[in-house]
C-alpha cells in the first residue's frame, strides 16, 4: 500500500542537531522552529523512528541541566530575577518543579467498624 501525504523531511541526522538544541537550553517549540515544522511533525518523529525518540530525550535533559546550570550560576548574582527563573522552570519542566499538595484523608478503623456496624444493625432492627 502507497504512503499517503507528503513524505516526511526527517533525516537521521536531526539526532545530533537536537542534542545540541537541548545543550543550548532550547525547548521543544525552539527545535521545532529549527527544523521549521510544527509539534506534532516532532512527536510523528519521535514515534516513528526510537533514535530521534530517544535523542528527543536526551535532549530535553540536556535543557533542564542548561536551566538548572543558569539558577546555579544566578545563585550568586544581585541582577538574577529567582522568580522569573522559578516560573520558568515550573513551565518548562512541570515534571520536576510544579509544587504538588497531596490530601490524604484518614480514618480510624474502630470508627469505620462502629459505622459498619451501626447501619448493619440499623437494617436489621427495621426488618
Amino acid at each position: 500500500m502507497a504512503e499517503v501525504g507528503r513524505p516526511s523531511k526527517y533525516d537521521e541526522s536531526y539526532c545530533e542537531i537536537v542534542v545540541d538544541l537541548g545543550k543550548a537550553g532550547k525547548s521543544k517549540a525552539q527545535m521545532c522552529a529549527h527544523f521549521d515544522i510544527s509539534r506534532q511533525t516532532i512527536d510523528n518523529w519521535a514515534q516513528q523512528n526510537p533514535e530521534f525518540l530517544e535523542a528527543l530525550s536526551r535532549a530535553t535533559v540536556h535543557a533542564q541541566a542548561w536551566w538548572e546550570d543558569k539558577g546555579v550560576e544566578g545563585l550568586t548574582s544581585r541582577e538574577f530575577n529567582a522568580p522569573v527563573w522559578k516560573k520558568s522552570m515550573e513551565a518548562r519542566f512541570r515534571e520536576d518543579y510544579t509544587e504538588r499538595r497531596e490530601d490524604a484523608v484518614t480514618h480510624k478503623a474502630d470508627d469505620s467498624v462502629s459505622a459498619l456496624m451501626e447501619a448493619v444493625n440499623g437494617r436489621t432492627r427495621s426488618k
